[in-house]
């Protein structure tokens, strides 16, 4: 069975719009900060002046209502592992229902040429242990 990383979240008020739900934007934040174990497998250190990965695509589909006062789990698998990118499919679940699902698409990515490059194989099969089936 694959691994999934998880993070709980609690929802400030400053979060939240007009209609008292999280808003919309706040998701791809925290999709992006519960995305660090992920970038810790590519850099351990987080060290900026080392980063190999870009951003390429991310989507959000709501699914149920987010509210201020309740913790917020997000869990973060991958649902695609290619030569040199991968997808991070992650879950927002509050009090047991699934509010959020998201996927974004980052590159392994060489600054100097400005090119991708492969995964290689070492962190290609510490990956493999975190592939899920989308809901």
């Amino acid at each position: 069975m694959s691994k999934l990383f998880e993070k709980v979240i609690a929802p400030r008020f400053s979060e939240t719009d007009a209609l008292g739900h999280v808003s919309n934007t706040t998701l791809p934040v925290w999709f992006e900060d519960a995305r660090q174990p992920v970038f810790e497998l590519f850099t351990p250190t987080l060290d900026v002046n080392n980063w190999p990965l870009i951003l390429a695509r991310f989507e959000v589909d709501f699914t149920a209502q987010l509210f201020y006062g309740k913790d917020v789990l997000i869990k973060t698998g991958l649902s695609r592992l290619g030569n040199s990118s991968l997808e991070v499919y992650q879950e927002a679940w509050q009090a047991d229902i699934l509010a959020a699902k998201g996927r974004t698409t980052l590159v392994h990515f060489d600054y100097t040429t400005q090119k991708a490059k492969p995964i290689d194989d070492l962190l290609r099969q510490q990956l493999t242990n975190y592939l899920v089936s989308p809901v």
